[in-house]
């Protein structure tokens, strides 16, 4: 994989129920990989089917009002154009299909019904993903310094704000975790030897 950019994503949807539930918004910002954003993104609010909506529990449901969304639903226009409108906006700093890695928090989640609902858009990601809640996970055990101080998240719920989140907090762990240049190569070649070397296989 040659490339620089990393294609942050973030939904909501009506439920996490693969097969009931819909997306009902999607956002996407690209960044490179010193984690600066290319351009403000693209937020698309995403019409479901009522079934959909009529499925949605009394946590979603009040989630979505509190965060406003669910009064924009009624204008939200169809999977199929919201999935366009992502993809073009991609392909304008990733022309090249299958080389940036999709980046998030918990956006194994978010992959499970992008690549449901917005297929063509999944395949043009390199199948690698970033996933910043698990560098949180491992922060919390390791460096739970670094982890108590994370920066507070604003994002309300809402899929652009809740990416932005995501690249602030791998900002932070960036510096407060990955801060050391690390080894020199006959370190890490030492390391690598070192490592495993009691687990029995």
């Amino acid at each position: 994989m040659s490339n620089d950019k990393i294609v942050w994503i973030d939904c909501e949807m009506t439920g996490l129920d693969e097969v009931r539930d819909e997306l009902i918004e999607v956002a996407a910002v690209v960044t490179d990989f010193d984690l600066t954003p290319l351009d403000e993104g693209i937020d698309i609010v995403i019409r479901p089917s009522a079934a959909a909506l009529e499925n949605m529990n009394d946590f979603v449901t009040q989630m979505h009002t509190s965060s406003g969304l669910i009064t924009e639903l009624d204008a939200g226009t169809t999977v199929a154009e919201a999935q366009t409108q992502v993809l073009e906006y991609i392909k304008k700093h990733v022309p090249e299909s299958g080389k940036a890695p999709l980046g998030g928090n918990s956006v194994g989640t978010d992959k499970v019904f992008l690549t449901k609902q917005m297929p063509e858009l999944v395949d043009h990601l390199h199948y690698r993903i970033i996933d910043v809640s698990s560098i949180k996970e491992l922060s919390k055990q390791w460096f739970p310094r670094a982890y108590f101080q994370s920066p507070e998240k604003h994002g309300g719920h809402r899929a652009l704000g809740d990416i932005l989140d995501s690249i602030v907090e791998l900002q932070y762990y960036r510096r407060a975790v990955f801060s050391a240049e690390g080894p020199t190569s006959d370190e890490a070649k030492s390391i690598a030897a070192e490592v495993g070397s009691h687990i029995s296989r």
